[in-house]
């Protein structure tokens, strides 16, 4: 009787120790866990830690809150400038509310997947291919908006979506290509075209100064000389300016003083002075041509040669 006893608190006490194991669970911290009994949803969703659910009666989903990075396979689609392109791109999102995740939808990861690849394709059939390259804070934004509107339902948070890359045909990198060395040329020329402009002002301002003072066009050769100088040539070439042979000409003629410049004046106006007053000489008549002799003209005749 007692051993029947004893064997039969053994099984119940193992009875017990298999039960509360069985109903024993442990929830992590960054997870959440969501009951459901008999097929019902409680109101009360399970911290982190340690918790009892009945077995057989009772179901316990765990659902992590962490910030899940999903990558969007690439889309293929056409710009709204019919440009053809493949855009793949990442987006980042956690689920804020552990029971409507479980009950709303059946796999909310599936479902976010799926709702990003078509808010992609949109987006590129709604843009333009500069958009697409240079004004993709823009679209992220667009596109989390596309995401997370429905995503509200499901207990998801839409983080941050961004687009990765931007693949373009080869024909349309080539004619990109072409396109930004033809821009980079127009600007070098539009530059050099503008440095020329200021060059010769400058150039034009500074030869206005050298005409006032003779002297600095000698200071500037004897500056290109000595510049010339140190580059250890053999040969130098030097231009002579005529400018500065003048001014060299005019520096050796003597300056007439004011008195020299009077004197130098009045023997030219005494001689104009008698040009005037001398009276204009007198016309002689010419001679007339003398008469010829009228008569009867005489014909000589030549004697014939005499024939030996």
């Amino acid at each position: 009787m007692v051993q029947e006893l004893v064997v039969a608190l053994v099984a119940a006490a193992s009875a017990g120790v298999v039960y509360v194991a069985a109903a024993a669970k442990i929830v992590k911290q960054y997870e959440r866990g969501v009951v459901l009994r008999l097929g019902r949803l409680r109101s009360d969703v399970r911290g982190p830690g340690f918790t009892m659910v009945l077995p057989g009666i009772e179901r316990l989903h765990k659902v992590n809150m962490q910030i899940v990075t999903m990558p969007v396979p690439a889309q293929d689609g056409i710009t709204r400038d019919n440009v053809t392109v493949r855009v793949d791109a990442v987006i980042y999102f956690k689920v804020v509310d552990a029971a409507s995740a479980v009950v709303e939808v059946e796999d909310y990861q599936f479902a976010v997947s799926q709702m990003a690849q078509t808010s992609l394709r949109s987006i590129i059939g709604k843009s333009d291919l500069d958009d697409l390259l240079s004004n993709r804070e823009k679209l992220n934004q667009g596109l989390e908006l596309m995401i997370d509107s429905p995503a509200v339902g499901w207990g998801v948070q839409i983080d941050r979506v961004e687009i990765k890359d931007v693949s373009l045909p080869e024909t349309m990198k080539r004619s990109m290509a072409r396109q930004a060395e033809a821009d980079r040329e127009r600007r070098a020329r539009v530059i050099n075209a503008d440095a020329e402009l200021q060059a010769s002002k400058k150039l034009a301002e500074a030869a206005k100064e050298m005409s006032s003072q003779p002297a600095a066009l000698q200071l500037r050769l004897l500056q290109t000389v000595v510049a010339v100088a140190a580059e250890k040539n053999s040969t130098l070439v030097l231009p002579f300016p005529v400018e500065l042979l003048r001014f060299l000409e005019r520096a050796q003629q003597p300056v007439p003083t004011e008195q020299q410049a009077q004197l130098q004046a009045q023997p030219q106006q005494q001689q104009s002075q008698q040009q005037q007053s001398q009276p204009p000489p007198p016309v002689t008549p010419a001679p007339a041509p003398a008469p010829t002799p009228s008569g009867p003209a005489r014909v000589t005749r030549s004697k014939p040669l005499a024939r030996h």
